[in-house]
């Protein structure tokens, strides 16, 4: 049941960018989708990242992670995703908790996503940090409030973009670090393995964003 703990752990989108002096380690690569693991300074939690190209444009890949109503149709163990506050199309709070096997306590968070463009290389970053007192504790249920990182969207030509996803989270509560360690890489496969499949659905298939340039 732990292994479920950190699949859940990739529903966050607040994930810790890939900066330099990350000694990042090849753990797995399948289906085109490699998987890094890395230690990290003064956490017994590793962090990943993951990388993988498809074939889709940048809207494609923002209007999904902005569509928080459908997160639980492909982001995995998700109970209910709900928006706080849409401040701007670019721009939103959301509230999710997700769902853990018995006797795990589920987990929910806040989040504060919000894209930007560089305009003379058309990458993408969407930032998405845990916010914290926006919404209410609930009970029985352990609140998320630490994490860190970034979706960052490379185009590559030709109908290609290369995603990089990086995260580092500490889930709360007194699950042995180790434990979530072993089952780093079999969240983010699964997550990647739904993200192209939600590519291919007619409501995103064709998607634009005005602050978005492809």
């Amino acid at each position: 049941m732990y292994k479920v703990l950190f699949i859940f752990l990739l529903l966050f989108f607040k994930l810790m960018p890939a900066s330099a002096g990350i000694d990042w380690k090849l753990n797995t690569e399948k289906d085109g989708i490699k998987i890094y693991t890395s230690v990290v300074p003064d956490s017994k939690i590793k962090a990943i990242k993951v990388e993988c190209e498809v074939t889709a444009t940048a809207s494609q890949l923002v209007t999904i992670l902005m569509d928080i109503k459908n997160a639980p149709e492909w982001v995995y163990h998700t109970k209910s995703c709900s928006l706080v506050k849409q401040v701007s199309p670019s721009e939103l709070y959301y509230y999710s908790e997700v769902t853990l096997p018995w006797p795990v306590k589920n987990r929910d968070f806040v989040s504060h996503l919000t894209v930007s463009q560089d305009h003379n290389t058309k990458v993408v970053t969407v930032d998405g940090p845990v916010v914290n007192d926006l919404v209410p504790a609930k009970d029985n249920i352990v609140r998320i409030n630490h994490s860190n990182g970034k979706w960052v969207i490379t185009p590559l030509g030709n109908g290609q973009v290369k995603i990089e996803y990086s995260l580092h989270v500490d889930p709360g509560g007194d699950l042995p670090a180790w434990l979530i360690n072993m089952f780093a890489t079999e969240g983010p496969m699964q997550i990647f393995k739904n993200l192209k499949t939600e590519l291919q659905k007619p409501a995103y298939k064709s998607a634009t964003l005005p602050f978005i340039t492809n």
